[in-house]
């Protein structure tokens, strides 16, 4: 409207420059629509004052007109390019009518102009998302992961379906515990606690640490093979899973890649865990990372920025309980020191956030709704998880005085100082000479508690150099400091002030019987330290190369802070032994029980389990952290197999069949000689079946 008026009344508005705009856009037809464009700018753009003189003259013959222009005048840069657009439309107008046959000239100028592509359709936006999912460091994250764990565990996937890690003792139990909890899951949910093991004692999945967040797998194949798979499969994904989690869990706190993989590195290859790798409940680690990444996003903090409400996220709030309160599914072992653990970060971030909203911020910084909430139902479905998983080991504790740890056993499994500077065997690197001082301590397998002499140098150097603040440092180490003298269990000043009030007062701390296990958060802690002087040493490196044209480090810069990755991982080879599984005796497939497997202790119990899982049939036998009263007896009991007295013993039990296993009988055990004997007058049944022999009771 502007720019008409502008034009009509070119003789009233006295501006040289807008007529002149206004005569050369008619005389060019050719440059109709950009050059108008222009003019129509430059008119609109007249001073507010000389418009309203403008207006002023011709207020009596368009008061219309003179409206509209000092609207304009008034409405800024948008009224402008409407203005702009109502020139260029009433000269094209006006070229259209110009020509004879009403045809329109073509703008040989809009060839210059850039050409509107038609929108994605559905597969290109789907390989797009794909593609940026793919890119994504998260994404590669969790390659990497599980590639670095495939390889720092070879060879567990070498021959899955024969092999298993460390020994055919433990493993094969909580292969069984995998596949029991899945079955129970698909035919009686209601069962699972009160497996086919130990019969016929009730609460017996609660001998041990259950693994029962590991049950969806349970659920894929039957029989012993399957199990062994699945079993072999699941550690190296536990290893893959820790790699991650401790990596996102730095990167969450501010640390750089480079620090942040030596990190992940240390806490999951550790030499100390390289003797717990006959324990899946201990390696399967990477949710306590990986939940107290989720929460420290989930709340906007990091070490390095401190608390930033904007970046508040209630849904990995949520997301970082729940990973928590499967982690504390997959057994006590850790999982109970893991929620106390979060207890005191709760306690700690609830103390800090009152005293610097009262003292410190002057403006208080929001909470939120939302995340209060997703904290109070997150918390809330973690404390019922840990509670209804108790029960049955309360039940356990209950019935079975002797599950629980007293100071007797603290005392055996209480590692020493120079423990914590001891190689397991199946280190590596320093497996070897680190035989002497493994010689010179009680119990080995639980006392050997190397974090790595790379990871430990790189936490000493992030005392003095790193990214983190000198208060984070202090705080780290004193965390290491106290976290040491627990795990020394009664090594220290006998544990009087330290582990045995823990023991005696604090509910479930008498279900720890190895306080070493507590190096899993010494580790942790290093691993941030040393991740703190790492990045500040890729910091300094990325300074230097700022001087360089163009500003890239060489080679050998790049590659000198990649040196402490490659130790901390070099220290993480394994020579850990990977035994066949005994296999399936073939009675196994087929007999019903209850049934006892003869010859029955501990260890070879644990394999029986294992045998158990094509029909699940009710075992008296059973492997776990403690010796039931009722097994012992029927160990006892059975020591004269087969005379009537065991017999009538095992009849009154309920026991229907019981199998002898020839290649498991130990040279000088009555078994030997008593197998091959007639039972013709003790009322029972022989059959040999393959290597074993069945007595039908």
């Amino acid at each position: 409207m502007a720019g008409v008026t502008a034009g009509s009344q070119k003789g009233d508005l006295a501006k040289p420059s807008t007529a002149a705009s206004t005569e050369k856009t008619q005389a060019d037809a050719g440059d109709a629509a950009s050059t108008t464009a222009a003019s129509a700018d430059k008119a609109v753009g007249t001073d507010e004052g000389e418009l309203d003189k403008a207006d002023a003259k011709t207020a009596g013959a368009d008061r219309a007109d003179a409206s509209a222009d000092s609207n304009v005048a008034g409405d800024g840069e948008g009224q402008t390019e409407k203005a702009g657009a109502a020139v260029g439309t009433a000269v094209a107008e006006k070229d259209d009518t110009k020509d004879g046959d009403g045809d329109k000239e073509p703008d040989l100028w809009a060839e210059f102009a850039g050409r509107t592509e038609p929108p994605p359709n559905v597969a290109v936006r789907v390989g797009r998302r794909v593609g940026r999912f793919i890119r994504h460091e998260w994404t590669l994250a969790a390659l990497v992961s599980i590639g670095a764990a495939v390889v720092m565990t070879w060879p567990t996937l070498r021959y899955p379906r024969h092999t298993i890690a460390q020994d055919v003792w433990d493993p094969t139990l909580q292969a069984w515990q995998m596949a029991w909890s899945g079955h129970s899951l698909l035919t009686d949910p209601g069962r699972i606690w009160h497996s086919n093991a130990f019969f016929p004692e009730l609460w017996s999945f609660a001998f041990s640490d259950s693994l029962l967040g590991y049950a969806p797998l349970g659920m894929i194949g039957e029989g012993p093979v399957a199990a062994v798979v699945r079993y072999n499969i699941v550690f190296v994904l536990a290893h893959a899973l820790a790699v991650f989690g401790a990596y996102v869990l730095v990167r969450q706190l501010g640390g750089g890649r480079t620090g942040s993989a030596v990190a992940a590195a240390g806490y999951t290859f550790a030499p100390w865990l390289l003797a717990q790798a006959g324990h899946l409940h201990i390696i399967s680690n990477g949710g306590i990372p990986l939940a107290l990444a989720m929460l420290a996003r989930g709340h906007g903090y990091s070490f390095r920025r401190g608390y930033r409400p904007e970046r508040r996220h209630a849904g990995w709030a949520l997301v970082g309980w729940l990973v928590a309160a499967w982690q504390l599914s997959l057994g006590f072992g850790i999982g109970l020191v893991f929620a106390y653990v979060l207890a005191l970060l709760c306690v700690g971030a609830i103390v800090a956030w009152r005293i610097q909203r009262i003292w410190v911020w002057a403006v208080r910084r929001p909470f939120g709704r939302k995340l209060f909430f997703a904290d109070l139902g997150g918390a809330a479905v973690f404390a019922a998880i840990g509670g209804l998983l108790s029960i049955p080991y309360f039940e356990v504790a209950a019935d079975h005085p002797n599950a629980r740890r007293g100071i007797e056993e603290i005392d055996l499994y209480s590692p020493p100082l120079r423990g914590f500077f001891t190689a397991p065997p199946e280190s590596w690197l320093w497996g070897g000479l680190h035989e002497p001082l493994r010689d010179s301590l009680a119990w080995p397998p639980e006392m050997t508690l190397l974090p790595g002499f790379t990871l430990i140098g790189l936490a000493l150097a992030g005392l003095f150099f790193s990214i983190w603040t000198i208060r984070q440092r202090v705080l780290l180490l004193l965390g290491i400091a106290v976290t040491t003298v627990l795990a020394m269990g009664s090594e220290f000043l006998d544990g009087r002030y330290t582990y045995l009030p823990l023991l005696e007062h604090a509910p479930g701390w008498d279900g720890i019987r190895t306080p070493g296990r507590l190096m899993l958060w010494i580790t942790l802690m290093l691993g941030i330290l040393a991740a703190g002087a790492v990045c500040a040493f890729v910091e300094r490196v990325k300074d230097i190369s700022a001087n360089r044209i163009p500003p890239w480090p060489s080679p050998w810069l790049r590659l000198a802070t990649l040196i402490p990755l490659a130790l901390v991982m070099v220290e993480g080879i394994n020579t850990t032994p990977h035994p066949i599984v005994p296999a399936q005796p073939a009675a196994m497939r087929t007999v019903e029980g209850p049934l006892l497997v003869l010859p029955s202790d501990q260890l070879h119990d644990e394999n029986v389990m294992l045998w158990s899982t094509t029909k699940f049939q009710d075992i008296v036998n059973g492997g776990s952290g403690f010796v039931p009263q009722k097994l012992d007896e029927v160990r006892q009991a059975t020591a004269t197999f087969p005379d009537q007295a065991s017999i009538n013993y095992l009849r009154q039990l309920g026991v229907r069949n019981v199998i002898v296993v020839r290649d498991q009988i130990q040279s000088g055990s009555p078994l030997q000689t008593a197998i091959d004997l007639p039972v013709d007058s003790l009322g029972i049944t022989r059959q040999d079946v393959g290597q074993a022999v069945v007595y039908g009771l």
